[in-house]
């Protein structure tokens, strides 16, 4: 049983089981408390109003078993569903787009192969729940439709959810409000967030953004999956779903927090990188081994690697790379 994630995942065959028990012992004692006091919290009446407190004990962590309530209060995605019964049932019986079933019937598979509960074999299979969460929001959001990328996050949030409509109002809160423009078929406010990694880079990690220029290396090559698909097939599981607590709560800059401190964390090692490929393979070594395995660890970096990042700064520079990115086009 230890060769499967309690998520479903199946764990690689060079998995460092020593290191994550010793870990995992130790998280197990952090959850323990975190869970009696979140119960605290909620006092069985499942509210939570925005506070200073909330934001704290987000940043450390929504138990498992509280995750999906959490996420689905803050989010805002609670009270659209709740204002809009029976609305997700009704996309799901409409008339439907022939070329955005298509679509999503070919990235059916290719959805975490690697996890269990999404094989065909599996009872019940995830795919089912996944093909219609998808169908729903291409037919809610016609402008986004469908674009690779979105299968993976519905997917996870099918996996810690277990519920279609409350998997679709995530969803919607991710790409409608949380995450500007990234799955757009133009994907321009993907683009410029890569760009606006960049330029912080530049003011926080200057030595890399100079090795990236002088190699000629575009983020986009070493980042957009981190965008993309915030961080799933990235980061291990617990670590993920740790950002996303964040990032349901204090919006898309986590993304730039994460990405900062993989950067300004690894710096030494990324400097030695001497040509081109050797930066790309950096980039991907930089996202594995025990300092994104530790979690709790992890998140408390986060938040104090980077340094100051207010919301100003990072919409400030968004405006001037997407003109930059318009002008460009």
């Amino acid at each position: 049983f230890y060769r499967v994630d309690p998520y479903g995942f199946e764990r690689p065959e060079d998995f460092d089981y020593a290191s994550y028990e010793a870990f995992f012992s130790r998280y197990l004692v952090v959850l323990t408390r975190r869970a009696i006091k979140w119960s605290k919290l909620l006092k069985g009446n499942n509210s939570i109003q925005k506070s200073l407190k909330v934001k704290r004990y987000i940043r450390k962590g929504i138990p498992n078993e509280h995750r999906a309530l959490v996420w689905m209060i803050v989010s805002g995605a609670q009270t659209n569903m709740e204002q809009n019964p029976g609305y997700y049932h009704r996309l799901l019986e409409g008339e439907k787009n022939a070329k955005l079933l298509e679509a999503i019937k070919t990235d059916m598979n290719r959805t975490f192969p690697d996890n269990v509960k999404f094989r065909k074999t599996a009872d019940p299979c995830l795919q089912h729940a996944l093909y219609n969460v998808l169908v729903a929001y291409g037919h809610h959001n016609k402008a986004v439709g469908y674009c690779q990328g979105m299968n993976f996050i519905a997917g996870y949030l099918i996996l810690i959810t277990k519920n279609e409509e409350e998997s679709f109002w995530l969803l919607d809160a991710l790409i409608g409000r949380i995450l500007p423009d990234y799955y757009s078929p133009a994907m321009l406010g993907l683009k410029t967030d890569q760009e606006v990694l960049g330029e912080l880079v530049k003011m926080k990690v200057p030595a890399v953004a100079e090795l990236m220029e002088r190699h000629g290396v575009m983020w986009t090559l070493v980042v957009s999956r981190w965008f993309i698909c915030l961080f799933i097939d990235i980061l291990p599981v617990e670590t993920v779903l740790r950002i996303w607590d964040c990032l349901f709560y204090e919006g898309s800059k986590i993304i730039f927090r994460v990405a900062l401190t993989l950067i300004k964390q690894n710096q030494a090692f990324i400097l030695e990188a001497t040509n081109f490929p050797d930066i790309c393979d950096k980039f991907k070594q930089i996202t594995k081994g025990t300092f994104v395995t530790e979690c709790h660890s992890f998140m408390q970096k986060i938040f104090t690697d980077p340094g100051r990042l207010s919301m100003a700064t990072i919409n400030r520079l968004r405006e001037t790379c997407r003109e930059k990115l318009l002008s460009q086009g």
